[in-house]
């Protein structure tokens, strides 16, 4: 078969809602476009457990201190999923993380703000997880089988998180003068961070077009965006908190809420490396797996064992 063919055949896969899978052909453009997508998101779950894991040993109550902890242990493992998916594409773990570490790689910019009270553990999972929930909803359909089908347990989780940080929140909102103020205060500072966890503007993101033709995405930044804003500011009223928005308002002819402007200079310097906790975050991370060499050579070492006794007793 001509390359036209191939190529043919991988666009009505696509157009007839037919999953790529590893073994099929595809592009060297879609390929690279998953290896990068599915690696930034393995990253982000990694990522992702430094501000809550920061907040384990401090959690108010037992009950609480288990719930952050299973929530901590969930994202680690989505991020294992998510690497799994992408070694399907040809790259390596070993590569990836090579590229975390270096910078070549990026993760959610949301991850390089501060976690600076317990509240915080209720934004990040109300907010942080919504925004986050909202983007993998739709991948659950994406065009790439194995991501599509990690998805799936990853969406459920995170739903799930969701609802916790909710609840977390809706208990400060109904505590002390204090506890409220402390929920008020980190609604403030993960709002807007968590506007920007959807990208650039669609007209300033040199990826989102081709992916969509390709169906790795399936609704555009902005798009996901407003429905995000949509979404919280029916469910702050329920907390009987504010969202740090003047701008914000219901807007009868579009059907959507209005709201301000992001701070898009803020937005490109964190994700070019000088956010309040980029150099922390990196610096964890690379310390985490120096530290960590000896278990992986003790697996490889222990698998080289049970390879050569099987071999032995096969042969014997």
């Amino acid at each position: 078969m001509a390359v036209t063919d191939f190529e043919q055949a991988f666009r009505e896969k696509i157009d007839n809602e037919i999953k790529i899978e590893p073994k099929d052909w595809m592009p060297d453009a879609y390929r690279k476009t998953n290896i990068r997508q599915i690696s930034q998101h393995a990253h982000s779950e990694i990522v992702g457990m430094l501000p809550e894991g920061n907040w384990i040993s401090r959690a108010p109550s037992l009950k609480r201190k288990a719930i952050l902890l299973a929530k901590v242990q969930d994202e680690g493992g989505h991020g294992l999923y998510l690497y799994s998916a992408a070694e399907t594409l040809g790259t390596s773990r070993d590569e990836m993380i090579a590229d975390l570490h270096s910078g070549k790689a990026k993760y959610s910019s949301i991850f390089n703000y501060p976690s600076l009270t317990w509240a915080d553990m209720g934004a990040i999972g109300w907010l942080v997880d919504g925004a986050a929930i909202l983007n993998q909803v739709m991948l659950c359909r994406t065009s790439y089988g194995p991501y599509a089908r990690a998805m799936v347990r990853i969406c459920k989780e995170e739903s799930f998180h969701q609802r916790q940080g909710f609840e977390t929140l809706l208990v400060l909102s109904r505590g002390s003068a204090e506890q409220k103020a402390m929920c008020q205060d980190a609604i403030n500072r993960w709002w807007w961070p968590s506007l920007m966890m959807f990208g650039p503007k669609d007209s300033e993101s040199t990826n989102s077009d081709q992916s969509m033709k390709w169906k790795i995405k399936r609704k555009t930044n902005d798009e996901l965006r407003q429905q995000f804003v949509d979404m919280i500011a029916e469910q702050i009223k329920v907390l009987g908190m504010t969202l740090p928005d003047a701008d914000l308002k219901w807007n009868a002819t579009r059907n959507h809420y209005d709201f301000g402007e992001i701070n898009w200079e803020e937005f490109w310097n964190v994700v070019k490396g000088n956010g309040p906790c980029n150099i922390q975050r990196l610096n964890a991370r690379r310390k985490a797996h120096d530290e960590g060499q000896w278990v992986r050579d003790a697996a490889l070492a222990y698998a080289e064992k049970k390879r050569a006794r099987e071999q032995k007793e096969a042969a014997a």
